[in-house]
């Protein structure tokens, strides 16, 4: 019937409910259950929506830097080549050598 349950268990569900709760909480606590299972379905709904939208609309892609080669790292740290054995200096740029 319900889940896999028969009357018989039901029956014996809503015996057991009613010494647990009382006649006059058990329709309280009846309309507290499907709020609550009401408020989880919509969330779980929303979730899924959301997931959906994620799936069909993928952010858009960020522009990586292009990547150097380790060789030209190496180069741009050190200082330029020398030349004839003669270096200039940075203040008068003068030839020394």
């Amino acid at each position: 019937m319900i889940g896999g349950l028969g009357v018989q268990e039901l029956l014996i569900v809503f015996v057991i409910a009613m010494v647990l709760f009382g006649g006059k909480k058990l329709p309280e606590v009846g309309q507290n259950l499907g709020k609550a299972l009401r408020s989880f379905r919509t969330a779980e709904e929303e979730t899924r929506q959301e997931l959906d939208d994620a799936m069909k609309d993928p952010p858009a892609s960020e522009e990586k830097p292009e990547k150097t080669s380790p060789k030209d790292d190496k180069k741009s740290d050190e200082e330029p080549e020398k030349e004839n054995g003669s270096e200039e200096t940075a203040d008068t740029g003068e030839k020394t050598g």
